[in-house]
């Protein structure tokens, strides 16, 4: 995460020329989300694809929506190592018997 996060602020710093605003990024990012729902909703839902969605690769929309939250994190200090870190710590001590006890997933 570290490199990615590096390499994404180096690319901006070049190349980008400014990070768009952080309510700019966070538009785009619901924008990208809703892109990569589509992709989903028509190759493992019940939609079928239309003729402008065939050219969307699924690990692009990925991509796209993972730049975008690097750029968020770059632009508000948020390490996003360790806050993934933290995350699973979170949810290890929260679930770990509540996924094992839970007879939906048997």
């Amino acid at each position: 995460m570290p490199e990615a996060q590096k390499m994404v602020d180096e690319w901006i710093k070049t190349i980008g020329v400014r990070y768009f605003s952080e309510l700019t990024n966070m538009a785009i990012l619901t924008e990208e989300v809703g892109e990569l729902a589509r992709i989903m909703a028509r190759k493992y839902g019940d939609q079928s694809f239309k003729k402008s969605d065939e050219s969307y690769e699924l690990g692009d929309e990925m991509a796209d929506v993972l730049w975008v939250l690097i750029c968020l994190a770059n632009q508000t200090g948020v390490d996003l190592n360790q806050a993934f870190i933290n995350n699973v710590n979170k949810k290890t001590m929260r679930d770990k018997d509540r996924h094992e006890n839970n007879p939906k997933l048997k």
